[in-house]
Parts: structure tokens; C-alpha cells; sequence
């Protein structure tokens, strides 16, 4: 590759990532601005508007029901997701392909389409509008994503490891939980931070399902109707850099388990 080419490249490279950090750092920087409206120059700098989160009820609670709401429908997509992979990736049966397209769909589908389709359906089945129907939902939409990851770290497991196993005696369920849980762990982890930050961040379907009470991005979305403020700011700080602690996190522990197998 010519120095011209490399010089490209890297200028395109730094564009995006000033394309998609700057907007982050002003959000950030209005949150200590000592003033209700957003804008600058900043001429006075204040934590009320930070240290004000620990102490609004509102916030708190729409936190923790978004928070409880991820954690749930998490587990229930990735018990359903890892179920999908193992069944198509281990067996060949009819309609195999139809299967996995069909566990694809969800991903697939417009965020709009799908909750106006997700309403319709909870109306038809009598669920009521809640907590219930946003981890349904949530769940649904995160399983395709789940199937993905299992089924790429499915596809590298030494079959030789299985095979070893059974020889020695070992039962399909003996073998599945010494020799593929383990290896799928990364996987699973991997696939559980990523459906917990998109529950925790999905507007569209916990607008349209949810009840009385809002998870953090509809109470965000409330907030913005009567106009910016830097407690907006704030808010989403918060929650850009909880997200991001837990994301690094999640890569530095699934690297180490990757990485513990070959020792």
C-alpha cells in the first residue's frame, strides 16, 4: 500500500472518530454548565446537575426498571438464542435454512415496524402494557443477535474434543456441560453485554408497550418535549459512560477466557 493511500486512510479514520466524539465531549461539558439552558459559552462550571441524579426519585427509578427489565429479557434471549444455535448448527433436518432465517427476522424488521407489530400482537394475546410486555419484546428482538455470536464460537469448537469425550465415556449432556458450556462461555458473555445495552437502550419498543412507568430513554424523551437542559445532559453522560465501563470490561474478560484455552 503507497504512503499516499496509508495517508488516506488515516485522515478518513481520524474524521470519524471526530465525527463521533466531539457531539459526546460538548454533551458532556454542558452537564457542568451552572445554568438550565444549554448552550455556550460556558461561562460558570457546576456538579449540581451530576451529583442532582443521585437525588431525583425519577431518574432512580427509571434506572432500575431499565436496568431490571435488560437483565431479564437478557436471560430469556440467551437461553433461547443458545437453544437455536445448538439445534441448527449441531443437527440437519428439513426446513434447517427456513429456521434460521426465520430466527433472523427479528433483527431485520424496522425498530418502528416492529413495535407498532409487537403492540398489536400483545392487544391480540391480552398482555397488557408493561413491564411483561417490554421484556417480551425486548427479548424477542435480541435472540437473533444471540444465535449469531453462539453459533461463531460454535462453529471453532474441535470436534475432536467432543468425539474424546464420548469415547471415554461421557453422555450427550455430560459432554454438553464439560466440554461445550465452557467453551461457549465467551460467546455467552459476550452476547449477554450486548443484549443488555441494547434493552437498556431501546426507545421504540419500551415507548410503545410500556406502561405507567418509563424506562430511562422514554423518561429521557419526556424530559427533551419540554426543552434541553444540562439535567438532560447529565443523564445521558451517565448512562454513555456506564455503558462504556461495562462494554471495556466485557472485551477484557471474554479476551482472557479466550485466551485461557490455549494455556
Amino acid at each position: 500500500m503507497s504512503r499516499g493511500v496509508r495517508v488516506a486512510f488515516s485522515c478518513c479514520y481520524w474524521a470519524f472518530v471526530v465525527y463521533v466524539f466531539v457531539p459526546l465531549v460538548l454533551m458532556m461539558l454542558m452537564g457542568f454548565k451552572d445554568s438550565k439552558f444549554i448552550g455556550f459559552p460556558i461561562k460558570s462550571w457546576t456538579l449540581d446537575w451530576y451529583l442532582g441524579l443521585f437525588g431525583d426519585a425519577r431518574i432512580l427509578s427509571a434506572f432500575g426498571y431499565s436496568v431490571a427489565i435488560a437483565v431479564l429479557s437478557t436471560l430469556i434471549s440467551i437461553v433461547v438464542g443458545t437453544w437455536i444455535a445448538l439445534l441448527i448448527d449441531g443437527h440437519k433436518f428439513f426446513g434447517r435454512a427456513a429456521m434460521f432465517g426465520l430466527a433472523l427476522l427479528p433483527a431485520l424488521v424496522p425498530g418502528i415496524i416492529s413495535a407498532i407489530a409487537f403492540r398489536i400482537y400483545a392487544r391480540l394475546l391480552g398482555i397488557e402494557p408493561g413491564m411483561f410486555a417490554i421484556i417480551w419484546a425486548h427479548a424477542i428482538h435480541n435472540v437473533p443477535f444471540v444465535a449469531l455470536i453462539v453459533m461463531a464460537r460454535l462453529s471453532t469448537l474441535p470436534r475432536s474434543q467432543t468425539e474424546a469425550a464420548r469415547d471415554l465415556g461421557a453422555d450427550p449432556l455430560v459432554t454438553f456441560l464439560r466440554i461445550t458450556v465452557p467453551w461457549l462461555l465467551p460467546a455467552i458473555l459476550g452476547a449477554s453485554i450486548f443484549c443488555l445495552l441494547l434493552s437498556f437502550d431501546d426507545f421504540v419498543r419500551s415507548f410503545f408497550l410500556g406502561g405507567y412507568q418509563p424506562t430511562l430513554p422514554v423518561l429521557i424523551f419526556a424530559e427533551l418535549r419540554s426543552g434541553m437542559s444540562p439535567e438532560i445532559n447529565a443523564i445521558a453522560t451517565f448512562a454513555v459512560v456506564l455503558t462504556a465501563a461495562l462494554g471495556l470490561w466485557a472485551e477484557r474478560f471474554t479476551r482472557r477466557m479466550n485466551r485461557a484455552p490455549e494455556r
